[in-house]
C-alpha cells in the first residue's frame, strides 16, 4: 500500500510511544510495521507509556526519531508536557519528535493546537488522511547522519 524503501545498511532506530491515558494498541502496531517496511528498527513503548519511562527508554537507546500516536483524544491536552520532558534532555533535545492521531475529542484538531504542540517541542504534527504520507515524507526528510528540527519544513 505505501512505497517500500531500500533499507539502509545500518537502521535508524525509533521509539514508538503513545500518552500516559491511551490504552490503544493497534496505531501502534500499525506504525511499528510501517517504520520497519522502511528500514528503521523500532522500540515499540506499548499503551499508556509514563513520560519519565519515555525518556528513560529514549535517552538509552539513542533514536534518530520519537514518534507519539495517540487516538484516544487526549492528545492536545497531555502531548505538550510530554514534548518539554524530551526536549529538556540534552541527548533528546534535536532528535526529531512527531505527534499523531486523534488529538482531540472531537476528531477534528484546531490549527491553533498544531502549532501549540510545535511551540512545545514536536517537529510536526500529522492528523487526518495525510498523517501516513506526512511521516513518509518526513522520514524521506531526514538526513542520514543529522537530525534535527530543519525536516520539519518536509511536512508542512
Amino acid at each position: 500500500m505505501y512505497p517500500h524503501r531500500q533499507p539502509p545498511d545500518s537502521p535508524h532506530h525509533a521509539v514508538l510511544t503513545t500518552i500516559a491515558s491511551d490504552s490503544h494498541t493497534w496505531n501502534l502496531l500499525f506504525l511499528q510495521l510501517l517504520l520497519e517496511e522502511q528500514g528503521w528498527e523500532v522500540t515499540n513503548l506499548g499503551a499508556c507509556v509514563p513520560v519519565g519511562v519515555l525518556v528513560e527508554e529514549a535517552t538509552a537507546r539513542a533514536p534518530g526519531l520519537i514518534v507519539v500516536s495517540t487516538v484516544n483524544g487526549h492528545g492536545a491536552e497531555e502531548a505538550p508536557g510530554l514534548a518539554r520532558a524530551v526536549r529538556a534532555v540534552p541527548a533528546l533535545a534535536a532528535v526529531p519528535l512527531v505527534v499523531g492521531g486523534k488529538l482531540d475529542t472531537s476528531g477534528t484538531t484546531a490549527p491553533d493546537v498544531h502549532a501549540s504542540l510545535t511551540d512545545a517541542g514536536f517537529d510536526a504534527v500529522l492528523t487526518g488522511p495525510n498523517a501516513v504520507p506526512g511521516l513518509l515524507a518526513l522520514l524521506d526528510a531526514l538526513p542520514e547522519h543529522r537530525h534535527g528540527r530543519s525536516h520539519a519544513d518536509a511536512v508542512r
